[in-house]
This record gives C-alpha cells, sequence and structure tokens, in this order.
C-alpha cells in the first residue's frame, strides 16, 4: 500500500509509510538540526548534552501548545550568541554563563506576553503589521542571514561539502521513493564515507566519551542564577532585548513553514499558541542551563524537499534527541562529522529558505511596482543583512 504512496504531491499523514519508513524520517530530521543546534554550545561553553535535551523537551514541549499540528522543531538559537559573549566576556568568565541562561528563561516569558495580547486583541488586528510584503522579506532575509555560515564550513573541505551538496540535489531531483524523501539523511552518510576514506574523520573523541551520562548539572542551570544580584540584573538588560528580533524571526519561520506546507498555521492554531510554545520552550530551556531555543529552517528546509508534512515525523525525532542526550558517546560520534559536510547540507537548505520567501511574495503576488511595498521590502532585507 505505501509504495502507491505519491511523494511529489506532499504527505501529510506519514503512517500510511509505516513505521520503519517514519523513523528514519525522524532520524533525517534529527540530523538535520543536529549540527547547528550543538554548535551554539560550542561557542558558547554551553553544555551540548543539556542543549539536545532541551532541543528536544522543547520541541516536544511546542507541539503539545500548538495541538500537535505544526511540523516545527525547536533547535538552540543563534540570535543569542552577542548576549552570551557578553555576559561570559567572550568565554573569559564561564561562571557567568548559569546568570545568561536566567535572563534567557525571561525572555522566553516576553513571548508569552506577546502572546497573551493577541490572545486578547485578536489575531487580524497583530497580523496586519505582518502582510505578506513584510513576512515574504523576512522568511528570504533568514535564509540569507544563515548562508555565510554554510559557506564557512564548506570552504573547511570543499570536496566533502560538494559531495554532501550533490548527493542531495542528485536524491531530491532524480530519486525515487524513499530515496527522493531522505536527501539529507544520504547527502550526510555518502559524504561521510568519502571522510572515512580520505581520512577526513578523527575517532579520539569516541574512545574518550562516556556510553551514558546525565545531561544537566545543577551548577550550570539558569534556575539557580535568579538571586537579584548585580550579575543578573545586567544579564537580564543585556539579553531580553534579543527577544524582540526572534520573536520577529518566529513570525517569518511560521510564516515560511505555512508556505511550505500549504497550510495557514498563524491562524490555526494560532500565533498566540506557537508564540507560547516558542517561549515557554525557551524558558524551560534556560532554567535547566540549556541556550534559548528557537523554530528552525533546516528542518523547514527538510519539509520543502522531503515534502513530509506529519507533526509526527518532528516529534519522533525530538524524542532521538532526548534519548540520545543521554549518550555522550554518540554526541562524540555526531561531532565527528566534518564541519564541511554540515556546510554542505546547510547550503542547500539555507537556499531553501530564502527560496520559500521568494515563492511567498510571488504568490501573494505582491506588486513591487508599487513603491510603498518595494522601499517596505528593502528595509527589512538590508536591516536584516
Amino acid at each position: 500500500m505505501s509504495e502507491k504512496v505519491d511523494y511529489s504531491k506532499g504527505i501529510y499523514d506519514a503512517k500510511q509509510l509505516g513505521v520503519p519508513r517514519m523513523l528514519i524520517l525522524g532520524v533525517q530530521h534529527m540530523f538535520a538540526m543536529f549540527g547547528a543546534t550543538v554548535l551554539v554550545p560550542l561557542l558558547t561553553g554551553l553544555s551540548v548534552s543539556t542543549t539536545l535535551l532541551c532541543a528536544g523537551l522543547g520541541t516536544l514541549l511546542f507541539h503539545l501548545i500548538t495541538k500537535g499540528k505544526v511540523p516545527a522543531f525547536l533547535g538552540s538559537s543563534f540570535a543569542y550568541l552577542g548576549g552570551f559573549a557578553i555576559v561570559s566576556n567572550s568565554g573569559a568568565n564561564p561562571e557567568n554563563l548559569p546568570y545568561a541562561c536566567a535572563a534567557v528563561a525571561f525572555s522566553g516569558l516576553l513571548y508569552v506576553l506577546v502572546s497573551l495580547l493577541i490572545s486578547t486583541f485578536g489575531i487580524r488586528r497583530i497580523m496586519k503589521f505582518f502582510p505578506p510584503v513584510v513576512t515574504g522579506p523576512i522568511i528570504i532575509s533568514i535564509g540569507l542571514i544563515l548562508a555565510p555560515s554554510a559557506v564557512s564550513n564548506c570552504s573547511t573541505n570543499w570536496l566533502l561539502a560538494i559531495v554532501a551538496l550533490g548527493t542531495v540535489i542528485v536524491c531530491n531531483i532524480w530519486g525515487k521513493g524513499m530515496v527522493k524523501i531522505l536527501p539529507i539523511l544520504l547527502g550526510i552518510l555518502v559524504s561521510y564515507v568519502v571522510a572515512l576514506v580520505t581520512g577526513a574523520v578523527d575517532f579520539t573523541p569516541i574512545a574518550e566519551a562516556r556510553l551514558i551520562g546525565f545531561p544537566v548539572h545543577r551548577e550550570a542551570m539558569g534556575l539557580f542564577a535568579i538571586d537579584g544580584s548585580e550579575k543578573f540584573i545586567s544579564a537580564l538588560f543585556t539579553i531580553l532585548p534579543i527577544a524582540i528580533a526572534t520573536m520577529m524571526e518566529h513570525i517569518g519561520d511560521i510564516a515560511a513553514i505555512s508556505a511550505t506546507t500549504g497550510k495557514n498555521y498563524i491562524r490555526d492554531p494560532g500565533l498566540n499558541r506557537t508564540l507560547m510554545g516558542d517561549g515557554l520552550a525557551t524558558t524551560m530551556a534556560g532554567l535547566l542551563g540549556g541556550p534559548a531555543n528557537t523554530t528552525y529552517g533546516e528542518n523547514t528546509g527538510v519539509l520543502a524537499l522531503s515534502k513530509i508534512y506529519d507533526p509526527l515525523v518532528i516529534r519522533i525525532a525530538a524524542l532521538f534527541a532526548c534519548i540520545l542526550s543521554f549518550c555522550p558517546k554518540f554526541e562524540a560520534i555526531i561531532n565527528t562529522i566534518p564541519s564541511a559536510i554540515i556546510g554542505g547540507i546547510s547550503f542547500v537548505l539555507y537556499g531553501m529558505i530564502s527560496a520559500i520567501g521568494v515563492r511567498n511574495v510571488v504568490e501573494n503576488r505582491v506588486d513591487f511596482t508599487n513603491s510603498r511595498n518595494l522601499i517596505i521590502a528593502a528595509v527589512i532585507l538590508v536591516c536584516a543583512l
């Protein structure tokens, strides 16, 4: 029965594919988010395992609040990197990181406040400020902002990056059946084999890592840094304003997911629910000692490529993330994937995000002969970049 499924039209119920295929699709989404998600703690000094646990739990919490309707994965946000750098003095004072996490927890509550305002005044009044001429360029900007990091990773080994990118393109354009809907996972596997052959993989961290470990450590939790001290207050003033920018990013991401799947998630389950889910997930992450969560463009790119739109697949990926956060050895294995492979995969995913933004503008027939629309788009793009 599953062999006769027409993948080209998009699949909203992955159960028809069977359990094994759903599990593989979940693994693909986990791989798509993994590189960027663990990069944030590596740059800030936070725990990779804690970050992975917070991403999984945050995604499940988001799906619970949004009634399980939105196929979004919540990974660690890059937007807060500057805030963490300021609070920790660019890593010179790692003991200040819990204060930054505590501030992140409070920034998530700003999402909840805006969510309540939307519930009170209605989505229509709020969305008047976010027509397609606004959301389209925002979506385009998200992909363009992320693009330099993809190129930077690619530059570490262009051979591996090109193999990964080429595999994704070939599988997606000429692949059939499961090959067509698993381009990301296959891209990673094929390029990883090439990395093994060329000696680009270092196995030392795997041998040194433990098999099982608890991902949360009390001394790193933001929960115990909420003490009213000068460091805590300073972290609040540094990090809270970032939430304003990330809320705009959230709206763009939800618009991108809506444009990808053909369903308007801003109306159902509602922007109030998606904001609350994202905000509470961020608050939880901060209290546990992880970075802020955000809806992930990488996984939106996977949705666009695979055309599997069932949120159940995302929840499977979240469960995998939670389980594997307790295995430091798995974390070490994943960390052996060369950054060039991640760059090659991101190269196409980030481009897909921008392309979705262009499609959003085209499908809504935004008139760029109108100077008002042209100026709005121009200002958004330049400010974002």
